[in-house]
């Protein structure tokens, strides 16, 4: 079987009136390539899976899933299940247009970008429901992971096959996509894309996705600066507790030698906290240390990614 140049992965909950046209709008913008569609009906309760089982398209696909998982997890088993040497993601509710993809798939081929992010222009969403709270969280994940995206809610992305498969989709990640990338060590870019209003059913995104979208960034920023060196986190804050509390019962015990009473005082027992509590984070930190050496031992990974070798005195490149 021929490899196709490009997998689309379409994740879809209750979007039963929207199958057949983006099916259409893909077929239509993608004839000149080879290609396959993946549909991920994410435990849809109205019609959709019916649509996608009576849609005739040679290259669809439906992955099925038992019940409502989410959209990061919808994302992954689509990857998963691709076979494209480039994975494009769009929504399935016809506001990110398939027309874009080519245009996004010539920008990764021949300038060789390993990500290329959709930035929407002209958004046709509400202002209070989706756009002001959209631009917030672009504001604080832009300054907390330091990764300049203008967009970071765009799900119209192209990937290299390789870089979407390594990213571990799950939670709310779909939204954390380019820092996932650049723990992968992809080179990304961003290119203003089309976006169109929804015109059938209702949009699944709400104001309380706000809060799961913060929870989420703190795990980023861990992931992003310590999950190779725990210790570093742990040990830091640690050692940084202990000596506050070896320095208040060092003050307290000068206190004693004055001849003052130091039982019974709060900032014994404070002092007390802080050293246990000192304690209590290294070791921890050991523990976790530990766990992720076994981790990346047992499963014969490495902390790094190779992007190509280059050969010396040779015309040949090795890809990785």
């Amino acid at each position: 079987m021929i490899r196709p140049k490009l997998s689309v992965v379409v994740c879809v909950f209750n979007e039963e009136e929207n199958i057949d046209p983006l099916i259409h709008q893909i077929d239509a913008a993608l004839q000149q390539m080879e290609y396959e569609i993946i549909y991920v009906d994410d435990g849809s309760t109205d019609g959709t899976l019916k649509k996608l089982q009576s849609n005739r398209h040679p290259r669809l696909r439906t992955v099925e899933f038992r019940r409502n998982y989410g959209q990061s997890s919808a994302l992954a088993a689509g990857i998963d299940e691709a076979k494209g040497e480039f994975i494009a993601t769009l929504d399935g509710d016809l506001q990110n247009d398939p027309s874009d993809i080519p245009m996004m798939l010539r920008l990764a081929e021949e300038e060789n970008w390993d990500v290329v992010a959709g930035i929407r222009a002209n958004r046709k969403d509400g202002m209070f429901l989706r756009l002001i709270p959209s631009k917030i969280a672009n504001m604080i994940i832009q300054r907390s992971s330091g990764i300049k995206m203008k967009d970071y809610g765009c799900t119209l992305k192209v990937f290299r096959s390789e870089i979407a498969k390594d990213m571990g989709l799950y939670g709310e990640l779909h939204r954390f996509i380019p820092v996932l990338a650049s723990l992968e060590g992809a080179r990304i870019t961003q290119v203003d894309v089309k976006h169109h209003a929804r015109q059938f059913g209702e949009s699944k995104y709400g104001i309380n996705r706000t809060f799961k979208v913060m929870s989420d960034l703190i795990l980023m920023l861990f992931m992003k600066k310590y999950l190779p060196k725990p210790m570093h986190l742990f040990g830091t804050v640690g050692l940084l507790a202990f000596f506050i509390g070896l320095l208040i019962n060092i003050y307290l015990l000068f206190l004693k030698f004055l001849g003052q009473d130091i039982w019974g005082k709060p900032l014994l027992f404070a002092g007390a906290l802080f050293i246990i509590f000192g304690i209590q984070l290294v070791t921890i930190g050991l523990v976790v240390e530990i766990q992720m050496r076994t981790y990346y031992e047992s499963q014969n990974k490495k902390p790094y990614k190779i992007r190509k070798i280059h050969q010396g005195a040779s015309k040949h490149t090795i890809i990785r």
